[in-house]
């Protein structure tokens, strides 16, 4: 009996512990709540984190905004909110590279992916598309890997920089088809995008948003879409796996992260804001129209794919001998 005694008085005392905590969860969100996007303004991780924000407001009756803290390919941003309050308020929207490439390539990171985070939701898919100027005279991937052939090392492939959705779509293109191709890292899309228009590079792969427009002018024209399938905004271009080049996939996506140890209401309750917000069709159709594919899910979905997705670059990044620069 005595025994029985104190284990009820030990659950008492545990409950009355953990009491405010769940109340404050049951009340969340009674203040603005952050989203970090370490990605300048005017992005596309900065256009569909506005987008998801400022929906999430309206659902969540408390303003949700965008803090932009750009720096050390996204990583800068993550270690601000790694070592935000567990409560919420601070959440990150990163992008693939951020925590599950970097961490392969830089000798020392501001968070551990996993140690310090806790998956809310996968917000979009974004595929990567090749493009070359209309003047190389290729019209699909495999002429363009006929020229690298021809041209070891001579055909200039620009991306985005060292680790890079781009750049690892360049090395996995050329592990499928066995040709080289002269890696030219800029800073960002923007000056990868200008030199591609001026002719001083000859091939980029970029994330469909960015390089839309000049599709659309016809000014670049796309050769394939290094995903897992046909992109809705460019249905004609085939997939480098349908051109005969297999294990291609380099898509970039965006995650909603939490510090780790927010609790599994507020986490719950932002999952399902997120997911009424990618199911309202305005929201949807606005990102589907820019090449953005939404995706939504559970937390425990966006855990189990976060972890296969470190596995696989950290392979790649290794058989490469990629380092930070």
């Amino acid at each position: 009996m005595h025994r029985i005694r104190v284990v009820l008085a030990s659950l008492a005392a545990l409950l009355l512990l953990l009491g405010p905590q769940f109340a404050k969860a049951q009340d969340f969100p009674t203040r603005p709540v952050r989203i970090v996007v370490a990605f300048p303004p005017g992005g596309p991780t900065d256009f569909v984190g506005r987008l998801v924000a400022d929906k999430m407001t309206k659902l969540l009756g408390q303003r949700v905004y965008i803090d932009n803290k750009p720096g050390a390919n996204g990583t800068l941003g993550g270690g601000d909110v790694a070592k935000s309050d567990p409560d919420g308020y601070s959440l990150f929207l990163t992008t693939s590279g951020a925590v599950t490439v970097s961490p392969h390539m830089m000798a020392k990171m501001p968070f551990d992916t996993f140690r310090d985070f806790a998956p809310v939701a996968l917000v979009t898919t974004v595929n990567e598309v090749l493009v070359v100027s209309p003047k190389l005279g290729v019209k699909n991937v495999k002429e363009l890997v006929e020229l690298a052939k021809k041209k070891p090392g001579g055909v200039t492939f620009a991306s985005t920089g060292v680790g890079s959705p781009p750049h690892l779509a360049q090395l996995l293109l050329a592990a499928a088809a066995g040709v080289k191709f002269l890696h030219v890292p800029y800073r960002g899309a923007a000056p990868a995008l200008t030199d591609m228009l001026g002719g001083q590079v000859q091939v980029v792969a970029l994330d469909i948003p960015v390089v839309l427009s000049q599709i659309q002018a016809g000014t670049l024209l796309p050769i394939g879409i290094a995903g897992d399938k046909r992109d809705a905004v460019l249905p004609n271009v085939p997939t480098l796996a349908e051109q005969g080049y297999a294990n291609t996939d380099a898509a970039n996506w965006y995650a909603l992260l939490a510090p780790a140890k927010t609790p599994k209401a507020v986490i719950d309750k932002l999952n399902k804001a997120m997911d009424a917000a990618l199911a309202d069709p305005v929201l949807h159709d606005k990102l589907v129209k820019t090449g953005a594919t939404p995706v939504g899910g559970t937390p425990e979905a966006l855990g189990t794919f976060m972890k296969a997705q470190y596995d696989k670059w950290g392979r790649v990044i290794k058989a490469n001998g990629i380092k930070m620069e």
